[in-house]
Parts: C-alpha cells; structure tokens; sequence
C-alpha cells in the first residue's frame, strides 16, 4: 500500500523552529511534484510550498524567506524547515505527493494524514 506519513509537528513558541518530513511508504519507483499545504481551523487548505523532482521549488508568499522545501529522491521523503514562526502559521500541515510510480502502477494525487502545527504567542 502506499501511503505518504508525516512527522515533526508539535507545539513551539513564536520566533522558534520545527522540521518536517514526509516519507512516501510502500513499493515506490519515484514521486513527482511533493508539496506541503495547511488548512487552519475553519479556513481551506492553502499551498504553503512545493518541490519537483528536480529540485525547483515555489512558495506562498507569507512564508517566503522563513521556510524551506527540501527533498531526498531516493528516500522519497520530503522536507520543510519553518523558521520564525508565527502564531498565524498554527495550522494542520498535510503532504500531498502529485504523480507516483509504484509497483502496481500510477498512483494520483495522494495526501499524509496531517500533522498539528501550533506557535504560541
């Protein structure tokens, strides 16, 4: 089965730091665009960054220059590093992989199970 699970969420003060990863499970070939989104409560799930295979990246602008998106390929596990961070980036942060190739075929469009992200004040 493949499955992308998330870890290193928790609960941080404002101006501090938390790391994520995303690791895709199961019998993976290779993943395309990864990316990370965040869905506070009673809002909708926003883009917050994403990485192709190849490395190119792109953020949402209100967390330009705080975090960075990274990827291991032949882990198939993707990263993002949140620095200063602010009580308005409290939100539950979800992988979402685009396009897998997978000993069973080709798997679109797949989401982790979400991960808590809260900055305190």
């Amino acid at each position: 089965q493949v499955q992308l699970v998330e870890s290193g969420g928790g609960l941080v003060q404002a101006g501090g730091s938390l790391r994520l990863s995303c690791a895709a499970s199961g019998s993976i070939f290779s993943v395309n665009r990864m990316g990370w989104y965040r869905q506070a409560p009673g809002k909708q799930r926003d883009l917050v960054a994403i990485i192709t295979s190849g490395g190119r990246t792109n953020y949402t602008d209100s967390v330009k220059g705080r975090f960075t998106i990274s990827r291991d390929n032949a882990k198939n596990t993707v990263y993002l590093q949140m620095n200063s961070l602010k009580p308005e980036d409290t939100a539950v942060y979800y992988c979402n992989a685009d396009r897998a190739v997978t000993s069973i075929g080709v798997r679109y469009d797949f989401w982790g199970q979400g991960t808590q992200v809260t900055v305190s004040s």
